[in-house]
């Protein structure tokens, strides 16, 4: 790659680690400065890198900084795994950086195509996501109209004790729990999790655990029993808003364990 030359966009994106739908690593996304010209080659798309781009490296590797990177995105991603890919930027446990950085890297971007996309995008950014199915879990949570919850917050268990919960509702005492596969495949982080659900029954939450076999209509009824009974009274949305959101799949409930479905 010549030099100056820079890796962009979705390549850039990956190099990162920002979590997107397609997994393919082709094309390449390069972009080079003017007055170089755009790389035409097998397997590469080229592109124009604007002078206010920010620019970094990884392992060596030139490429631009992870909060232009997702501002790149915005041109071919859907709303939710936009946000998706922006949450990991400001995410739980190791954020890759902050969203000032986010604001600012937004603001080099100005009116090109995709800024309207962008900016509606950020209203929906959280920190403290610990993965894209956790934040396509939240905001299919906030748009049924249940309260907002906090994101891998710490839970009091008693005396100096604690523990992180996925998607906190404090105030109500509930817990969504999203069980990623790890949690069945390990065993012993599965006895860990045992103990764990057990104190946080102790200290009076309730857990909701959510996976890849309980359909989301499922799981938000249970949520909003679980909220009612703590004394939330607002007001669910249901319908259409729901049904339309194509990253999610109805799939057979299996077993006895709460579960949740999502497409890949």
């Amino acid at each position: 790659m010549p030099r100056r030359h820079v890796f962009s966009h979705a390549t850039a994106a990956r190099l990162w680690g920002l979590p997107l739908p397609d997994e393919h690593p082709l094309p390449l996304h390069v972009s080079a400065p003017a007055p170089l010209r755009q790389p035409r080659v097998a397997g590469v798309v080229g592109h124009r890198l604007g002078k206010d781009i920010r620019v970094g490296r990884i392992r060596a590797l030139p490429v631009v900084a992870v909060a232009d990177a997702w501002c790149q995105l915005a041109t071919t991603l859907a709303h939710d795994d936009l946000v998706a890919a922006g949450d990991r930027i400001i995410g739980w446990p190791r954020p890759l950086g902050s969203l000032d950085a986010i604001d600012a890297a937004i603001e080099r971007f100005g009116s090109r195509r995709g800024a309207v996309r962008l900016r509606e995008a950020r209203a929906d950014l959280r920190v403290g996501s610990a993965s894209r199915r956790e934040t396509r879990l939240r905001l299919q949570v906030v748009r049924a109209g249940f309260p907002e919850p906090e994101l891998n917050a710490r839970i009091g268990l008693g005396g100096s004790r604690s523990t992180p919960g996925d998607l906190v509702f404090r105030d109500y005492r509930v817990l969504l729990e999203y069980d990623g596969e790890q949690h069945r495949d390990d065993e012993a982080q599965f006895h860990r999790d045992v103990e764990r659900l057990n104190d946080l029954a102790a200290a009076g939450w309730i857990v909701i655990r959510v996976g890849r076999r309980l359909p989301l209509p499922r799981a938000l009824d249970q949520l909003e029993r679980a909220l009612r009974t703590r004394g939330w009274r607002g007001t669910r949305v249901s319908g259409g808003r729901l049904a339309a959101f194509a990253g999610w799949r109805r799939t057979a409930s299996g077993g006895t364990g709460n579960s949740i479905g999502f497409a890949p």
